[in-house]
């Protein structure tokens, strides 16, 4: 068995006890709120992507730099970078998604993205809404060693016309961050085994985890994307 597939197992069996080693929540935070690291111009989300994509697109500051590159029906980006982490197994997941790249976009070219989206949740989307290039899911947010938030965390699905664009056009900067990631997998195995709960501030304190503030949006934008739906204390 090659490395990535051994420590995939071995992620595997350490997340079938995630919840015992999840941190307590900040108090008071909206069940869905955009949060994300960002300055007063640009805004960061992440992919993760095989090692020669991402090798290429770092080198190139492109994501289609290496031909291998195909755009699919619909990709994702997440500016939570511990959703990211459960996505992806902490870059351990498959070969596919080996290396975890931080993508910097203006905010206005976030905004587009967010202007055109449908939400989705499973319900069959309208006529109007099936033709949009953009999706957005609200998902359970995650803590550092992946336990289930009772808020969530946004995704976007860019697809069509609209990730020729993102890809083409949308872009500021490309950033392998992989070994954030692995540092990340490494403290909370360390928890696990010393019987330790592992601290979202203590993982902002060493640099493993982002620290991410809360993105605000317009109120047309809220409402596009049903930022008022609630949901229960399980964050469903």
């Amino acid at each position: 068995m090659g490395m990535q597939k051994k420590l995939w197992s071995y992620f595997k069996v350490f997340s079938s006890n995630i919840n015992a080693y999840a941190t307590a929540t900040k108090p008071g935070v909206p069940y869905r709120q955009i949060r994300a690291v960002f300055d007063d111009e640009t805004i960061t989300v992440y992919q993760a992507y095989s090692a020669s994509i991402a090798i290429r697109a770092v080198e190139q500051q492109k994501l289609n730099a290496s031909p291998e590159f195909k755009l699919g029906r619909m990709t994702w980006i997440k500016p939570s970078w511990c959703w990211m982490m459960y996505r992806s197994g902490y870059s351990f997941k498959d070969k596919n998604q080996s290396h975890i790249l931080a993508i910097k976009i203006t905010h206005a070219n976030f905004f587009k993205l967010l202007s055109e989206a449908a939400v989705c949740h499973g319900q069959t989307l309208s006529l109007e809404d099936r033709k949009k290039d953009v999706r957005v899911q609200w998902d359970p947010e995650r803590g550092p060693a992946l336990g289930v938030y009772p808020y969530r965390s946004i995704q976007i699905g860019i697809s069509g016309a609209m990730a020729k664009w993102w890809i083409e056009e949308g872009i500021l900067g490309i950033q392998d961050v992989t070994e954030r990631a692995r540092g990340l997998f490494e403290a909370v195995e360390e928890g696990k085994r010393m019987g330790e709960k592992v601290t979202m501030d203590g993982c902002v304190g060493r640099g493993l985890v982002p620290e991410e503030r809360e993105f605000a949006v317009s109120e047309e934008l809220r409402k596009i994307l049903t930022m008022e739906e609630q949901g229960d204390s399980r964050g469903i």
